[in-house]
C-alpha cells in the first residue's frame, strides 16, 4: 500500500486545480478543476479518487487500463489515456509527480525539544526549534541551526556546524564538518571520520594524520550507511544539491561539484574531483587523483582509471567511452562466434 497512514500521514483531498498548480502542469480539456483527489497511487493500483503519473512509454498499456481519476503525463501520450481520466500535462511528469506527492505527504512537522536521555555539551549553540532524539550526543562547541532534527543515537561531534533545517538520522555520526542548510544524513551515515592514509615504514605502516574537514553545501542528501572521509592535506567538499545513495564511499580530499549523483555501492578514491552534475551509477569505482568532468556519466560497475572529459559517458573496466566500449564488445562477440542476446 502506497502512503500507509501508519507511516506517512497525509493531507488532502485537493481539487484538480490545486494539483495542477503544485505540479506546474496544465489541466487538459474539460476536466472539472473543482473535482477532489484524495491521494496518490501507481498506475495499476490507482482508483477514481487517486492521481498517478506516466513517465516511461513502456507503461502505456498500463495507462490504457488504469482506473485512476487523474494522471500526470507528457502531452504526447495524452491521446492514449482513458476518456474519463483527468490529465495534467507537463514535459516533465516525474518532477511534477514529486511535487504532487509532496503536497499529499509533506515532511512531518518537527516537534522541538531535547529528550532527557540526550547528552548536550553546555557550550554548544542550539538554534530555535531544534529536536534532539533519545540517546543523541552533541559535542562541545557544536553549532546547530534552527529547525534541525538530530535523530536517536546520532552523534554530532565537537565543533561541528550544521545549518538550518537539517536532518541527522538515527545512528548517524558527523565530525570535523561544516554543513549548510537543509542537509540530510540518513540513518547510519558517517561523515568526517579519518581517511585511508598511511606511509610505509621499516617496521610497518605509519598513519598519516587526517587534518582536513568535510565541507557540505546546501540541500545535500547523504544515504544510509554512506561514509564521507574528512580531508587529509585539504578539505573534502560536497557541492550544494548533491545526492548520494546508500552504501557509498567518498575518500579524503574528494571534491564533488554541484548536483552530482552518486548511486549505491559506488566509491571515489582520494583527491579525485567531480564536476557539476556528474553521475556515478551503481558500483562504479573512481581511482585517486582523477578529474571527472561536468555532466560526465559513469556507467554501472565501471572502473575509472583516467580523467573523463566534460559531458562524456563511459562504461566498462577499465572505463572507456560508451560507444567505443559497445563497439569493442560487439567485435568480441563476433570473433567468439557468440550472438548477443537482445533484451526483451
Amino acid at each position: 500500500m502506497i502512503g500507509d497512514p501508519r507511516f506517512f500521514p497525509g493531507g488532502g483531498p485537493y481539487p484538480l486545480a490545486r494539483l495542477a498548480e503544485a505540479a506546474e502542469a496544465t489541466l487538459a480539456g474539460t476536466a472539472d478543476p473543482a473535482r477532489l483527489i484524495h491521494g496518490v497511487a501507481p498506475l495499476p493500483a490507482a482508483g477514481p479518487d487517486r492521481i498517478t503519473f506516466l513517465d516511461n512509454r513502456r507503461y502505456l498499456p498500463a495507462l490504457a487500463e488504469s482506473r485512476a481519476g487523474a494522471c500526470i503525463l507528457a502531452p504526447a501520450h495524452a491521446s492514449q489515456a482513458p476518456a474519463a481520466m483527468a490529465l495534467l500535462l507537463t514535459p516533465k511528469p516525474y518532477l511534477a509527480w514529486a511535487r504532487v506527492a509532496g503536497l499529499f505527504h509533506p515532511r512531518p512537522s518537527l516537534v522541538p525539544g531535547i529528550h532527557p536521555s540526550a547528552v548536550v555539551a553546555p557550550d554548544s549553540l542550539l538554534g530555535d526549534g531544534i529536536a534532539v532524539g533519545p540517546g543523541a550526543v552533541i559535542g562541545a562547541r557544536a553549532a546547530i541551526g534552527a529547525g534541525t532534527e538530530i535523530g536517536p543515537l546520532a552523534v554530532v561531534g565537537e565543533g561541528v556546524v550544521l545549518g538550518r533545517d537539517c536532518r541527522i538520522g538515527a545512528g548517524a555520526v558527523v565530525s570535523h564538518c561544516i554543513a549548510g542548510d537543509r542537509v540530510v544524513l540518513h540513518p547510519g551515515a558517517k561523515v568526517g571520520q579519518e581517511g585511508f592514509g598511511f606511509a610505509e615504514g621499516p617496521n610497518g605502516f605509519v598513519t598519516v594524520p587526517q587534518l582536513g574537514r568535510v565541507l557540505i553545501g546546501d540541500d545535500v542528501e547523504i544515504g544510509a550507511n554512506t561514509t564521507v572521509d574528512r580531508g587529509s592535506s585539504s578539505d573534502t567538499v560536497v557541492g550544494s544539491g548533491t545526492r548520494m545513495d546508500n552504501l557509498v564511499q567518498i575518500g579524503h580530499n574528494v571534491r564533488l561539484g554541484r548536483c552530482c549523483v552518486i548511486v549505491g555501492q559506488s566509491g571515489i578514491s582520494g583527491s579525485s574531483t567531480l564536476g557539476d552534475f556528474a553521475v556515478l551509477a551503481a558500483q562504479a569505482g573512481v581511482g585517486g587523483h582523477l578529474r571527472i568532468g561536468r555532466r560526465a556519466r559513469i556507467g554501472a560497475q565501471a572502473g575509472v582509471m583516467d580523467d573523463v572529459p566534460d559531458g562524456t559517458d563511459v562504461i566498462g573496466s577499465p572505463a572507456r567511452p560508451a560507444r567505443e566500449f559497445w563497439r569493442a564488445l560487439a567485435m568480441f562477440y563476433k570473433s567468439a562466434g557468440v550472438r548477443r542476446r537482445k533484451a526483451d
